[in-house]
Protein backbone atom coordinates (compact mmCIF):
# COMPACT_ATOMS: atom_id res chain seq x y z
CA UNK A 1 0.00 0.00 0.00
CA UNK A 2 1.65 3.27 -0.96
CA UNK A 3 2.68 5.85 1.70
CA UNK A 4 0.01 8.65 1.37
CA UNK A 5 1.75 11.23 3.87
CA UNK A 6 4.93 10.77 1.42
CA UNK A 7 5.25 13.76 -1.13
CA UNK A 8 6.71 12.89 -4.45
CA UNK A 9 9.83 14.53 -4.88
CA UNK A 10 9.77 15.24 -8.74
CA UNK A 11 6.61 17.15 -8.10
CA UNK A 12 8.00 19.09 -4.95
CA UNK A 13 10.98 20.53 -7.26
CA UNK A 14 9.02 21.46 -9.93
CA UNK A 15 6.50 23.28 -7.64
CA UNK A 16 9.92 25.06 -5.58
CA UNK A 17 11.09 25.96 -9.02
CA UNK A 18 8.30 27.74 -10.18
CA UNK A 19 7.01 29.58 -7.16
CA UNK A 20 10.08 32.33 -7.55
CA UNK A 21 8.79 32.84 -11.16
CA UNK A 22 5.41 33.90 -10.02
CA UNK A 23 6.77 36.34 -7.72
CA UNK A 24 6.88 39.77 -9.04
CA UNK A 25 10.00 41.31 -7.96
CA UNK A 26 9.36 45.49 -7.31
CA UNK A 27 12.26 48.20 -8.37
CA UNK A 28 12.65 50.61 -5.02
CA UNK A 29 12.86 54.69 -5.94
CA UNK A 30 15.39 55.84 -4.43
CA UNK A 31 14.41 59.23 -2.83
CA UNK A 32 17.46 61.27 -3.33
CA UNK A 33 19.04 59.64 -6.73
CA UNK A 34 18.36 61.06 -10.35
CA UNK A 35 17.70 58.76 -12.89
CA UNK A 36 19.29 60.49 -15.99
CA UNK A 37 16.46 59.24 -18.46
CA UNK A 38 14.23 61.31 -15.92
CA UNK A 39 16.73 64.30 -16.34
CA UNK A 40 16.65 63.93 -19.71
CA UNK A 41 12.60 64.07 -19.80
CA UNK A 42 12.30 66.67 -17.74
CA UNK A 43 14.29 69.02 -19.67
CA UNK A 44 12.57 67.98 -23.11
CA UNK A 45 9.30 68.99 -21.44
CA UNK A 46 10.49 71.98 -20.43
CA UNK A 47 11.40 72.63 -23.68
CA UNK A 48 8.45 71.34 -25.56
CA UNK A 49 5.98 73.12 -23.14
CA UNK A 50 7.93 76.48 -23.77
CA UNK A 51 7.77 76.26 -27.62
CA UNK A 52 4.18 74.70 -27.87
CA UNK A 53 2.86 78.25 -25.66
CA UNK A 54 5.38 80.14 -27.29
CA UNK A 55 3.10 80.03 -30.50
CA UNK A 56 -0.02 79.60 -28.76
CA UNK A 57 0.58 82.72 -27.30
CA UNK A 58 2.26 84.98 -30.01
CA UNK A 59 1.56 83.14 -33.77
CA UNK A 60 -1.92 81.58 -33.34
CA UNK A 61 -3.12 84.45 -30.37
CA UNK A 62 -2.65 87.88 -29.78
CA UNK A 63 -1.97 87.94 -25.93
CA UNK A 64 1.63 88.20 -26.20
CA UNK A 65 4.40 87.75 -23.33
CA UNK A 66 2.85 88.26 -20.11
CA UNK A 67 2.41 86.27 -16.54
CA UNK A 68 -0.33 84.28 -17.75
CA UNK A 69 1.86 82.96 -20.78
CA UNK A 70 3.91 81.27 -17.87
CA UNK A 71 1.53 80.09 -15.80
CA UNK A 72 -0.05 77.97 -19.14
CA UNK A 73 3.47 76.86 -19.59
CA UNK A 74 4.32 75.61 -16.06
CA UNK A 75 0.77 73.61 -16.53
CA UNK A 76 1.66 72.32 -19.76
CA UNK A 77 5.02 71.38 -18.51
CA UNK A 78 3.55 69.26 -15.52
CA UNK A 79 1.27 67.52 -17.72
CA UNK A 80 4.00 66.61 -20.29
CA UNK A 81 5.68 65.51 -17.20
CA UNK A 82 2.70 63.31 -16.44
CA UNK A 83 2.51 61.86 -20.00
CA UNK A 84 6.39 60.73 -20.04
CA UNK A 85 6.32 59.41 -16.96
CA UNK A 86 2.68 57.15 -17.93
CA UNK A 87 4.72 56.20 -20.98
CA UNK A 88 8.26 55.44 -19.85
CA UNK A 89 7.74 54.44 -16.25
CA UNK A 90 4.41 53.10 -14.08
CA UNK A 91 2.18 55.15 -12.64
CA UNK A 92 4.10 54.92 -9.04
CA UNK A 93 6.81 56.51 -10.71
CA UNK A 94 5.38 59.09 -12.80
CA UNK A 95 3.99 60.76 -9.74
CA UNK A 96 7.11 60.41 -7.92
CA UNK A 97 8.18 62.63 -10.80
CA UNK A 98 5.73 64.72 -11.13
CA UNK A 99 5.90 65.27 -7.20
CA UNK A 100 9.69 65.94 -7.74
CA UNK A 101 9.34 68.07 -10.36
CA UNK A 102 7.24 70.50 -8.13
CA UNK A 103 9.21 70.54 -4.78
CA UNK A 104 12.16 71.71 -6.84
CA UNK A 105 9.87 74.33 -9.04
CA UNK A 106 8.80 75.44 -5.26
CA UNK A 107 12.35 75.62 -4.24
CA UNK A 108 13.36 77.34 -7.08
CA UNK A 109 10.85 80.12 -6.53
CA UNK A 110 12.17 81.18 -3.11
CA UNK A 111 15.87 80.58 -3.72
CA UNK A 112 15.81 82.71 -7.65
CA UNK A 113 14.45 85.73 -6.03
CA UNK A 114 17.12 85.52 -3.44
CA UNK A 115 19.77 85.29 -5.22
CA UNK A 116 18.63 87.86 -8.08
CA UNK A 117 18.14 89.73 -4.71
CA UNK A 118 21.40 89.96 -3.77
CA UNK A 119 23.39 89.36 -6.86
CA UNK A 120 21.28 92.78 -8.37
CA UNK A 121 22.49 94.47 -4.50
CA UNK A 122 25.95 93.77 -4.88
CA UNK A 123 26.64 95.00 -8.52
CA UNK A 124 24.61 98.32 -7.78
CA UNK A 125 26.47 98.85 -4.22
CA UNK A 126 30.12 97.17 -4.94
CA UNK A 127 30.72 100.49 -7.07
CA UNK A 128 31.20 103.15 -3.80
CA UNK A 129 32.74 100.03 -1.18
CA UNK A 130 35.53 101.94 -0.41
CA UNK A 131 37.21 101.66 2.49
CA UNK A 132 36.05 105.42 3.63
CA UNK A 133 32.70 103.87 3.68
CA UNK A 134 33.36 102.05 7.08
CA UNK A 135 35.49 104.63 9.06
CA UNK A 136 34.05 108.22 7.86
CA UNK A 137 30.82 109.28 8.56
CA UNK A 138 28.82 112.07 6.60
CA UNK A 139 29.64 114.73 8.63
CA UNK A 140 31.55 116.33 5.65
CA UNK A 141 29.45 115.54 2.66
CA UNK A 142 28.07 117.94 -0.01
CA UNK A 143 25.64 117.30 -2.63
CA UNK A 144 28.30 117.17 -4.86
CA UNK A 145 30.72 115.22 -2.90
CA UNK A 146 32.17 112.30 -4.92
CA UNK A 147 31.60 108.68 -3.83
CA UNK A 148 35.09 108.26 -1.99
CA UNK A 149 34.75 111.55 0.44
CA UNK A 150 32.64 110.32 3.32
CA UNK A 151 31.13 107.42 4.32
CA UNK A 152 28.32 105.54 6.85
CA UNK A 153 30.31 104.71 9.77
CA UNK A 154 28.00 106.37 12.09
CA UNK A 155 24.61 104.23 10.28
CA UNK A 156 27.06 101.06 10.94
CA UNK A 157 27.65 101.65 14.70
CA UNK A 158 24.32 103.14 15.17
CA UNK A 159 22.84 99.86 13.83
CA UNK A 160 25.29 97.57 15.41
CA UNK A 161 24.15 99.36 19.06
CA UNK A 162 20.41 99.22 18.32
CA UNK A 163 20.25 95.52 17.34
CA UNK A 164 22.38 95.15 20.49
CA UNK A 165 20.03 96.82 22.96
CA UNK A 166 16.99 94.87 21.09
CA UNK A 167 18.92 91.83 21.29
CA UNK A 168 19.95 92.25 25.05
CA UNK A 169 15.84 92.89 25.98
CA UNK A 170 13.99 90.43 23.64
CA UNK A 171 16.14 87.24 23.56
CA UNK A 172 16.78 86.96 27.81
CA UNK A 173 12.94 87.25 28.05
CA UNK A 174 11.84 85.44 24.40
CA UNK A 175 13.71 82.51 25.80
CA UNK A 176 11.99 82.65 29.30
CA UNK A 177 8.33 83.17 27.70
CA UNK A 178 9.01 80.51 25.96
CA UNK A 179 10.54 77.98 28.27
CA UNK A 180 7.45 79.39 30.61
CA UNK A 181 5.06 78.42 27.59
CA UNK A 182 6.09 75.13 26.42
CA UNK A 183 7.81 73.58 29.96
CA UNK A 184 5.63 75.37 32.53
CA UNK A 185 2.35 75.80 31.56
CA UNK A 186 -0.53 76.68 33.42
CA UNK A 187 -3.89 78.93 33.12
CA UNK A 188 -1.76 82.05 32.00
CA UNK A 189 -0.16 80.37 29.36
CA UNK A 190 -2.89 80.52 27.00
CA UNK A 191 -3.10 84.16 27.28
CA UNK A 192 0.48 84.50 27.18
CA UNK A 193 0.44 82.75 23.97
CA UNK A 194 -2.37 85.19 22.49
CA UNK A 195 -0.05 88.05 23.28
CA UNK A 196 2.40 86.97 21.77
CA UNK A 197 0.52 85.63 18.60
CA UNK A 198 -1.01 89.16 19.00
CA UNK A 199 2.14 91.48 18.97
CA UNK A 200 3.85 89.26 16.05
CA UNK A 201 1.37 90.69 14.01
CA UNK A 202 1.91 94.48 15.17
CA UNK A 203 2.97 96.71 12.17
CA UNK A 204 6.62 98.25 12.58
CA UNK A 205 5.16 102.10 12.78
CA UNK A 206 2.97 100.96 15.38
CA UNK A 207 5.65 99.58 17.67
CA UNK A 208 7.73 103.01 16.62
CA UNK A 209 4.71 105.16 17.58
CA UNK A 210 4.33 103.13 21.09
CA UNK A 211 7.94 104.00 22.26
CA UNK A 212 7.72 107.73 21.09
CA UNK A 213 4.41 107.52 23.32
CA UNK A 214 5.21 106.16 26.08
CA UNK A 215 9.24 106.25 26.64
CA UNK A 216 9.51 109.78 25.05
CA UNK A 217 6.27 111.68 25.54
CA UNK A 218 5.39 110.13 28.97
CA UNK A 219 8.82 109.66 30.53
CA UNK A 220 10.45 112.48 29.19
CA UNK A 221 12.97 110.31 27.18
CA UNK A 222 14.66 111.53 23.96
CA UNK A 223 15.34 110.58 20.72
CA UNK A 224 18.10 108.35 21.01
CA UNK A 225 19.54 104.60 19.64
CA UNK A 226 18.44 103.32 23.08
CA UNK A 227 14.68 104.59 22.51
CA UNK A 228 15.06 102.63 18.56
CA UNK A 229 16.26 99.70 19.97
CA UNK A 230 13.49 99.52 22.51
CA UNK A 231 11.28 99.84 19.69
CA UNK A 232 13.13 97.34 17.43
CA UNK A 233 13.01 94.91 20.60
CA UNK A 234 9.25 94.91 20.73
CA UNK A 235 9.27 93.99 16.96
CA UNK A 236 12.17 90.98 18.14
CA UNK A 237 10.38 89.65 20.95
CA UNK A 238 7.56 87.71 19.49
CA UNK A 239 9.97 86.33 16.92
CA UNK A 240 12.47 84.82 19.47
CA UNK A 241 9.26 83.52 21.51
CA UNK A 242 7.35 81.35 19.16
CA UNK A 243 10.15 79.83 17.54
CA UNK A 244 11.71 79.00 20.61
CA UNK A 245 8.82 77.60 21.52
CA UNK A 246 8.56 75.41 18.73
CA UNK A 247 12.71 74.97 18.82
CA UNK A 248 12.01 73.27 22.51
CA UNK A 249 8.79 71.20 21.54
CA UNK A 250 10.99 69.01 19.10
CA UNK A 251 12.94 67.81 22.27
CA UNK A 252 11.83 64.38 22.73
CA UNK A 253 9.96 63.93 25.98
CA UNK A 254 11.83 61.16 26.66
CA UNK A 255 15.06 63.37 27.84
CA UNK A 256 12.84 65.50 30.14
CA UNK A 257 11.56 61.85 31.79
CA UNK A 258 15.57 60.55 31.98
CA UNK A 259 16.43 63.77 33.60
CA UNK A 260 13.52 64.00 36.14
CA UNK A 261 13.96 59.84 36.74
CA UNK A 262 17.54 60.63 37.65
CA UNK A 263 16.31 62.68 40.85
CA UNK A 264 16.79 66.04 38.79
CA UNK A 265 14.53 68.97 39.36
CA UNK A 266 12.67 70.48 36.43
CA UNK A 267 14.39 73.61 35.89
CA UNK A 268 17.39 71.11 36.48
CA UNK A 269 16.52 69.45 33.64
CA UNK A 270 15.60 72.40 31.27
CA UNK A 271 18.59 73.90 31.84
CA UNK A 272 21.25 70.89 31.88
CA UNK A 273 18.70 68.78 29.27
CA UNK A 274 16.32 70.69 26.81
CA UNK A 275 18.08 74.04 26.47
CA UNK A 276 21.51 72.53 25.37
CA UNK A 277 19.46 70.11 23.41
CA UNK A 278 17.65 72.68 21.16
CA UNK A 279 21.11 75.06 21.25
CA UNK A 280 22.02 75.03 17.41
CA UNK A 281 17.49 76.15 17.37
CA UNK A 282 17.72 79.19 19.91
CA UNK A 283 20.76 80.16 17.85
CA UNK A 284 18.54 80.35 14.91
CA UNK A 285 15.76 81.95 16.37
CA UNK A 286 18.08 84.42 17.82
CA UNK A 287 19.02 85.16 13.95
CA UNK A 288 15.84 84.89 12.93
CA UNK A 289 14.92 88.16 15.53
CA UNK A 290 17.70 89.80 14.44
CA UNK A 291 17.00 89.43 10.70
CA UNK A 292 13.71 90.82 11.61
CA UNK A 293 14.55 94.23 12.93
CA UNK A 294 17.38 94.58 11.35
CA UNK A 295 16.19 96.16 8.02
CA UNK A 296 13.30 98.20 9.69
CA UNK A 297 13.34 101.88 8.87
CA UNK A 298 9.87 103.30 10.28
CA UNK A 299 9.98 102.62 13.90
CA UNK A 300 13.31 104.54 13.57
CA UNK A 301 11.98 107.51 12.14
CA UNK A 302 10.25 107.79 14.74
CA UNK A 303 13.00 107.09 17.75
CA UNK A 304 15.79 108.49 16.50
CA UNK A 305 15.62 110.13 13.29
CA UNK A 306 18.87 109.84 12.42
CA UNK A 307 22.58 111.86 12.42
CA UNK A 308 25.03 112.88 9.87
CA UNK A 309 27.83 112.91 12.24
CA UNK A 310 28.85 109.87 14.42
CA UNK A 311 27.43 109.51 17.85
CA UNK A 312 28.88 106.98 20.10
CA UNK A 313 26.05 107.14 23.24
CA UNK A 314 22.88 105.36 21.66
CA UNK A 315 21.65 106.74 25.24
CA UNK A 316 21.94 110.89 24.18
CA UNK A 317 21.36 112.46 20.89
CA UNK A 318 20.10 111.19 17.24
CA UNK A 319 21.92 108.53 16.67
CA UNK A 320 21.87 107.01 12.62
CA UNK A 321 20.86 103.61 11.29
CA UNK A 322 21.49 101.91 7.92
CA UNK A 323 17.72 101.80 6.81
CA UNK A 324 17.36 105.52 7.81
CA UNK A 325 21.29 105.73 6.03
CA UNK A 326 19.60 104.01 2.95
CA UNK A 327 15.69 105.78 3.31
CA UNK A 328 17.25 108.92 3.30
CA UNK A 329 19.96 109.09 0.07
CA UNK A 330 17.19 107.47 -1.93
CA UNK A 331 15.40 110.18 -1.63
CA UNK A 332 18.19 112.34 -3.11
CA UNK A 333 18.42 112.94 -6.86
CA UNK A 334 21.93 112.88 -7.14
CA UNK A 335 23.57 109.76 -8.79
CA UNK A 336 26.34 108.98 -5.84
CA UNK A 337 23.73 109.63 -3.08
CA UNK A 338 22.14 106.76 -5.23
CA UNK A 339 25.05 104.49 -5.20
CA UNK A 340 25.53 105.44 -1.54
CA UNK A 341 22.64 104.07 -0.69
CA UNK A 342 22.82 101.23 -2.47
CA UNK A 343 25.98 100.64 -0.68
CA UNK A 344 24.55 100.90 2.16
CA UNK A 345 21.96 98.15 1.22
CA UNK A 346 24.86 95.76 0.40
CA UNK A 347 26.42 96.39 4.05
CA UNK A 348 22.96 95.49 5.55
CA UNK A 349 23.83 92.24 3.59
CA UNK A 350 27.14 91.41 4.80
CA UNK A 351 25.99 91.97 7.92
CA UNK A 352 23.56 89.66 8.22
CA UNK A 353 25.59 86.88 6.41
CA UNK A 354 28.05 87.53 9.12
CA UNK A 355 25.65 87.10 12.09
CA UNK A 356 23.98 83.93 10.76
CA UNK A 357 27.67 82.33 10.03
CA UNK A 358 28.54 82.92 12.87
CA UNK A 359 25.86 82.15 15.07
CA UNK A 360 25.76 78.58 13.16
CA UNK A 361 29.37 78.25 13.96
CA UNK A 362 29.08 78.86 17.83
CA UNK A 363 25.48 76.99 17.86
CA UNK A 364 26.50 73.50 15.87
CA UNK A 365 24.62 72.91 12.47
CA UNK A 366 22.15 70.70 14.41
CA UNK A 367 20.36 69.07 17.34
CA UNK A 368 23.25 66.96 19.21
CA UNK A 369 25.45 68.56 17.23
CA UNK A 370 28.82 69.94 19.35
CA UNK A 371 30.33 73.23 17.73
CA UNK A 372 34.42 72.89 17.72
CA UNK A 373 34.25 75.86 20.20
CA UNK A 374 32.12 73.33 23.11
CA UNK A 375 34.34 70.53 21.55
CA UNK A 376 37.28 72.53 23.12
CA UNK A 377 35.99 73.21 26.14
CA UNK A 378 34.98 69.63 26.95
CA UNK A 379 38.24 68.18 26.11
CA UNK A 380 40.07 71.14 29.17
CA UNK A 381 37.59 69.94 31.27
CA UNK A 382 37.93 65.97 30.16
CA UNK A 383 34.66 64.87 29.29
CA UNK A 384 35.20 64.90 25.33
Amino acid sequence: MPNLTTPDIATTNIEMTAVPDLIETEQRIGLRSIDPTAVFAVVGAAFGAMAFVWLLFTQFTAAGTNIGMFVVWYLVFITMIWVIGREQYDPVRARDLVARVVFWSAGLIIVVPMIAIATYTIAKGVTALTPNFFFQDQSRVGPLSPARVGGASQAIVGTLEQVAIAAIISVPLGILVAIYLNEVGGRLARVVRTIVDAMSAIPSIVAGLFIFASFILAFGGQLSGFAAGLALAVLMLPTVTRTTEVVLRLVPGGLREAGLALGATEWSTTRHVVLPTARSGIVTAVILGVARVIGETAPLLLTTLGAVSMNWSPFEGKQSALPLYVYRLFQLPQEVAIQRAWTGALVLLILVFVLFVTARIIGGRGPGHISRFRRARLAREGLA
